[in-house]
């Protein structure tokens, strides 16, 4: 089926199409252009955006279920994730026991072999306990070599990050023991020092975990983890700008370190996301959301968020990002942290996943591989 949509502002790699067109045949995109559509569009959207659809790269779940909790419920949290955007995900998973691990990894292979997930994202259990957050305490190790191999074993190739705190023993040969494996390593949940963060990048780390969140703050004689992973150009680091997370003027200063191509806005959602508020669990801890923000039940931690992409980007517009970049931060750069090459980018032979959004950057519409989904 062939879908034109004309009249709105696209959002193309090359700048803003105003008024532009959008051409899909089936599951692709067909053409790109800007001014009059070749015909009259089946869908005139005047007044709207039109962006790629959006890449999430940290997401542990949302609309009441979370991902480990097995195939059926991973499928409700993405359902609930398209209808807000989010066309391509990594399912990411908590510390927990490395044979549980295994278990809820090779349940979301599924879902990666249905191309409904992009991977597995673990968070944990390679982590550091003095910055575990949300984290269940005894569920860290350090990362084995063989508790690594298992977890990258385990799906079949399902697993396309991994986070963990370099400081630990065996931690820049978990980094590349990740990278060997054809992953993402990612510097989280850390303690570790400006040097050794240094040492986690060399060995191929490429992606900072919710920068700021769980890791020292700089210090004008210990810089630690967040300057080193500002500063090297090979590095992606997240954001999570639910206006709880980071302060606006810290996301503005990390966008401007870090330039328009090394920014990815992701949600760490949990199981509330799009709920309410109330008492969740989030591996095994019991988390309470309040105002829209998640904290362990104790109040002694954030809990990841409630946030869809659509909120997080107006959260980041909100704080002074340009909209073009905003939304690169939430399609091509993550698209290209995990080298997918139909994603990510309005362009002919892409896959068909956008989304239309109003003027206040509420979302109207989502296509998700040529047919809609909200």
């Amino acid at each position: 089926m062939t879908i034109l949509l004309g009249g709105a502002r696209v959002i193309a790699p090359d700048g803003v199409l105003d008024p532009g067109w959008v051409e899909v045949d089936g599951a692709r995109i067909a053409r790109v252009g800007a001014g009059a559509p070749p015909r009259v569009p089946d869908h005139d959207l005047a007044g709207s955006w039109v962006t790629p659809g959006f890449v999430d790269i940290h997401v542990h779940g949302g609309g009441g279920a979370g991902f480990a909790d097995g195939p059926d419920a991973a499928r409700r949290v993405v359902a609930h994730h398209r209808r807000n955007g989010t066309t391509t995900m990594l399912a990411s998973l908590v510390s927990a026991p490395i044979a549980a691990l295994e278990r809820d990894i090779a349940h979301l292979a599924e879902l990666v072999q249905d191309g409904e997930l992009a991977g597995v994202h673990l968070e944990g259990p390679f982590l550091s306990a003095a910055r575990c957050g949300a984290h269940d305490p005894a569920a860290l190790r350090p990362p084995e070599r063989a508790d690594v191999a298992r977890l990258l074993r385990a799906g079949g190739g399902a697993v396309r990050m991994v986070t963990l705190a370099p400081e630990l023993p065996g931690g820049p040969e978990a980094v590349r023991a990740v990278v060997a494996a054809g992953a993402v390593a990612a510097v989280g949940h850390t303690d570790a020092t400006y040097a050794v963060t240094r040492t986690a990048v060399e060995a191929g780390a490429r992606v900072a975990t919710h920068l700021f969140n769980g890791m020292p703050g700089v210090h004008h004689r210990e810089p630690g983890p967040v300057a080193a992973l500002l500063e090297d150009e090979r590095v992606v680091v997240e954001l999570i700008c639910d206006g709880a997370h980071l302060h606006p003027a810290v996301v503005r200063a990390a966008a401007r370190a870090a330039g328009p191509d090394r920014v990815a806005l992701v949600t760490d959602a949990v199981d509330a996301a799009g709920v309410g508020e109330g008492t969740w669990t989030l591996g095994g801890r019991r988390i309470h959301v309040e105002g829209g923000v998640a904290r362990l039940a104790d109040g002694s931690s954030l809990a990841g968020s409630t946030l869809s992409t659509s909120a997080a980007l107006r959260g980041a517009v909100g704080a002074g990002i340009p909209l073009v970049d905003a939304v690169r931060a939430l399609t091509a750069t993550p698209a290209a942290v995990l080298g997918l090459p139909r994603v990510g980018a309005l362009r002919a032979g892409y896959d068909a996943d956008l989304v239309v959004l109003d003027a206040a950057l509420g979302v109207r519409r989502v296509l998700a591989k040529g047919e809609w989904v909200a």
